[in-house]
């Protein structure tokens, strides 16, 4: 018995793909506050914070997911 499998169970959802638009067009003016933000108060919590925010903009605009 041959088992067929849905292609469209495979797909992103249309509000996870609105989400992660929503996500692109807000993360370099937060990545940019936080750089300006961390230039005048560098703790080690807001020098982390940064390095994500970078990354995770490098990811989405890499569309690396």
């Amino acid at each position: 018995m041959k088992r067929r499998f849905n292609v469209n169970s495979y797909q992103v959802q249309r509000w996870l793909k609105n989400a992660g638009a929503v996500c692109a067009q807000f993360i370099i003016p937060l990545t940019i506050f936080q750089g300006i933000r961390t230039l005048f108060f560098p703790t080690t919590f807001d020098v982390f914070l940064l390095a994500i925010l970078a990354l995770f903009a490098v990811s989405i605009y890499m569309e690396w997911f």
